[in-house]
């Protein structure tokens, strides 16, 4: 039996971890594996979520839970990609949703380039349709945050901070940018990434208007990343910040969870109160930025306190109806589950013409000359260790396998040919040469057990052969190349014609 310092996570049916104990209690993180920069609307007793979903498409899946514990996928919010999309603000007004989006096109660099910007969309109902992209115009800024002031107006917070007045539709701003907040500035021996005052979110309790941003930079140290918060009784300021300052912070290296930041507080069942933001898991940053809820209360002055402590250790569940949480990542692939399991990287606005999802499998049309150029379907898992296998069907001309892809800069995997086996490590093609059979239907296996990486392979799916390599990817994360990304199961075909992927497996490792 687990002791307390040790608790041990509910499994699902194919062993992927799952935040709620069946006792009353949950332990972090709700949504395991790279789910970072979340947004939560309160939508009477029914809570939606919403994360980053930079390259992918279709992207922005939407979320829903009654407890904030147990997430179950509502859809795709964003079916053709728009460039890189993050920290969005996922909003309700007058019986409408909202989702605001900020953007870039790649390659960029510091500091913000003028193609950085803002778009909108919207739907009647959260499962959608929504709306074509609405360019609000925004060149140099990213992270909106919505809020409506005390005269029923509604305005458009953004990284800096500033803010921006919107029309009454919501769908276009009035005036020019303007700067409203300096932000909380934190003690200079602090060991930070960067300043980077970002990330506003905004709410109204009381008499007060409640900004909630993030300071320390996103990824960097442990101990960068953190939460602060300021007040005003009006949306004009003066805002004052908070005498707990900053409410959430990572102080040292032994904590389970690093880089905390980037919150939205919410009102959670029975009135009380959440914190949900993202963080790195000690030692699995390859995970990517996980989605955490926090409990927080108020003071007698009215200012928020975290309530969590050591977010290693199990809290009492929120109560609340418990909906079926995530999906399931093995796929039989006689239905499409593009934009849920599935996510293209890196894809064109034609991309899903690519696959087909037939009684045998999925059909892939290949693209590019590798994996690097081939826009993989990817999808994101969240646990420490675990085992991926698949059955790949060639067309004379084609390449394909599988692969454990962080971006088209870094992955590692195997890719099979006429000619035989390819090898990639490093994201891009090793010297290795694998003597594996030069047959045009394989079966390839993948095992991660806590960043040592295994391939195997097999003609029949019964006598498996071990790859002469094996890989250590604890390395494979946002400190290497700059990116904030998780290392993810992926499915690539490149060269010419097609790849059919039958009997996609996966099962959590203890």
């Amino acid at each position: 039996m687990a002791s307390p310092s040790q608790p041990v996570w509910q499994r699902s049916a194919e062993g992927h971890r799952q935040a709620d104990l069946g006792d009353g209690t949950y332990l972090n993180p709700v949504l395991a594996g790279d789910y970072p920069d979340p947004t939560i609307l309160r939508d009477g007793d029914d809570y939606y979520m919403t994360h980053s979903s930079f390259d992918a498409a279709p992207g922005i899946l939407i979320w829903h839970s009654k407890d904030l514990v147990n997430w179950q996928p509502v859809g795709p919010a964003l079916e053709e990609p728009l460039g890189i999309v993050f920290a969005m603000d996922l909003v309700k007004h007058n019986g409408r949703y909202y989702i605001y989006i900020p953007f870039m096109k790649a390659p960029w660099s510091p500091p913000l380039p003028s193609f950085a910007n803002i778009m909108v969309i919207h739907a009647d109902s959260i499962e959608g349709p929504w709306s074509e992209p609405v360019d609000l115009h925004l060149g140099g800024v990213i992270d909106p945050g919505h809020i409506v002031d005390e005269q029923g107006q509604r305005w458009l917070f953004t990284s800096g901070i500033k803010r921006i007045r919107l029309a009454d539709d919501g769908l276009s701003t009035i005036g020019e940018l303007e700067q409203v907040y300096d932000g909380w500035r934190y003690p200079d021996d602090w060991i930070t990434e960067a300043y980077a005052l970002e990330g506003p979110k905004l709410f109204r309790r009381g008499d007060y208007f409640y900004l909630v941003s993030a300071v320390g930079g996103t990824a960097g140290p442990a101990t960068g990343h953190m939460v602060i918060v300021a007040r005003s009784k009006t949306i004009d300021g003066p805002w004052e910040n908070c005498p707990h300052n900053p409410i959430v912070r990572t102080e040292n290296e032994g904590e389970k969870w690093w880089s905390r930041g980037h919150a939205s507080m919410v009102e959670g069942p029975q009135g009380k109160w959440y914190m949900v933001y993202h963080g790195y898991e000690n030692g699995f940053r390859t995970l990517g930025r996980q989605t955490l809820v926090e409990p927080m209360g108020w003071d007698e002055n009215h200012w928020p306190v975290a309530l969590g402590g050591d977010l290693s250790l199990p809290l009492p569940k929120p109560e609340g109806e418990v909906v079926p949480h995530g999906f399931t990542h093995s796929d039989n692939f006689t239905s499409s589950s593009l934009g849920t399991r599935w996510t293209f990287f890196g894809a064109a606005a034609s991309e899903k013409a690519r696959v087909t999802f037939t009684p045998d499998g999925l059909v892939l049309e290949a693209a590019g000359s590798s994996p690097t150029d081939s826009a993989p379907l990817v999808q994101t898992i969240g646990d420490q260790a675990y085992e991926i296998s698949v059955i790949v069907n060639l067309e004379a001309g084609t390449e394909a396998g599988l692969l454990l892809f962080y971006n088209n800069r870094l992955y590692l995997g195997m890719g099979q040919s006429e000619s035989g086996m390819v090898t990639y490590r490093g994201g891009k093609a090793s010297h290795w040469r694998e003597p594996a059979p030069k047959s045009r239907k394989l079966h390839m296996k993948i095992v991660n057990e806590r960043h040592i990486v295994t391939f195997y392979y097999s003609e029949d799916g019964k006598s498996w052969k071990r790859h002469g390599v094996r890989n250590e990817t604890s390395g494979y994360n946002v400190n290497t190349i700059d990116d904030l990304q998780g290392l993810k199961p992926a499915l690539f075909a490149c060269g010419k014609g097609t790849a059919t992927f039958s009997q996609f497996t996966y099962r959590g490792l203890k």
